[in-house]
C-alpha cells in the first residue's frame, strides 16, 4: 500500500487526508504510515494543530479484515500499528480534530477516541463490530467519547450510533452537512492556531495527565484478548464469513 493520506500545511494547520477507497480499512502497513506521519507533524515547527479527515464513503471503517483473514499471525502488526496510530493522536503535543463522516468503526473509533477534538457530519455512524470480526479492542478509546453502559451496549450488539446521539452523549462538538464538515473543522483549528502554541501545547499535556488512567495501557490490555481471540476457532471464521459476505456458523460452546 502506498501512503494511504495526503497532506497539506497551511497556517499553522496540517491537514491530514485519508485516502483508501472505498472505505479507507488499512493493512498493517498503513496503520504504521499513518503513525508516523502524525508523529512528524507533531514534532514540525511549522505545525499548530492537525486536523484528520477523509475521502470516499467514511472516515474509516477500521483494519483491512481480507489481510487477517489470509494472514492471521499478522494480527501483532496489525495491533502494533493501531496502537502507534492511536498512540500519536493522543500523546501528541499539538491539539488533533478530526473531521469524520460516514463509517466510523473499529480503527476509526480507536482514532476518534484518542483525539481531542470531533466534528461530524450528519451522515457519521459510530460502531465497533470486533466481536463479529473474531477480534477484541477499541474499547478503552469507545469509552472515552460515551458512558460505560452505552460502549458495553454497541460493544456486545455490534449496533451503531449515529453523529446526533454522540453529540447528545457529549462525544462530537459540532453536526454539520457533509459539505461543510472541512470547513467547519478548519473554523475551529484557525481558532486554535492563533493562540500562543507554547500555551496550547502545555495545555493539551495537562489535561491529558488528570485523565483517569492511561489510555495507551488500557488499549494494551484490550489487545491481550484479541491475540486470545485469535487462538479460537469462532475468531477465524468470523473473518471467513465476512470475506466470503455469508453468515458464521459456530459450533458453540468455550
Amino acid at each position: 500500500m502506498s501512503r494511504p493520506f495526503t497532506i497539506r500545511i497551511d497556517d499553522g494547520i496540517a491537514e491530514m487526508i485519508l485516502e483508501h477507497p472505498p472505505v479507507n480499512a488499512f493493512d498493517s502497513a498503513g496503520w504504521m504510515a499513518i503513525a508516523a506521519e502524525i508523529d512528524a507533524l507533531g514534532a514540525d515547527d511549522r505545525v499548530r494543530v492537525i486536523l484528520i479527515g477523509a475521502e470516499g464513503r467514511g472516515f474509516c471503517a477500521g483494519v483491512d479484515i481480507k489481510e487477517l483473514a489470509a494472514h492471521p499471525g499478522r494480527i501483532v502488526e496489525v495491533n502494533r500499528g493501531n496502537y502507534e496510530t492511536f498512540r500519536a493522536i493522543h500523546r501528541n503535543p499539538r491539539p488533533v480534530i478530526l473531521a469524520l463522516h460516514g463509517y466510523v468503526l473499529g480503527g476509526g473509533i480507536g482514532m476518534a477516541g484518542a483525539a481531542d477534538i470531533l466534528v461530524a457530519s450528519e451522515c457519521a455512524r459510530f460502531g465497533v463490530p470486533e466481536i463479529d470480526r473474531g477480534a477484541m479492542g477499541g474499547g478503552a478509546h469507545l469509552q472515552r467519547l460515551f458512558p460505560v453502559q452505552k460502549v458495553r451496549y454497541m460493544y456486545f450488539t455490534g449496533d451503531f450510533i449515529d453523529a446526533r446521539e454522540a453529540w447528545r452523549l457529549g462525544a462530537v462538538e459540532r453536526v454539520v452537512a457533509r459539505e461543510e464538515l472541512l470547513p467547519a473543522a478548519r473554523e475551529i483549528a484557525a481558532k486554535i492556531a492563533a493562540k500562543s502554541p507554547a500555551m496550547v501545547r502545555l495545555a493539551k499535556e495537562a489535561l491529558t495527565g488528570i485523565e483517569d488512567g492511561n489510555l495507551e495501557d488500557k488499549y494494551r490490555w484490550e489487545q491481550g484478548f484479541t491475540l486470545e481471540a485469535y487462538t479460537m476457532g469462532d475468531s477465524q471464521e468470523s473473518r471467513d464469513a465476512f470475506v466470503a459476505k455469508r453468515d458464521a456458523k459456530f459450533e458453540g460452546g468455550e
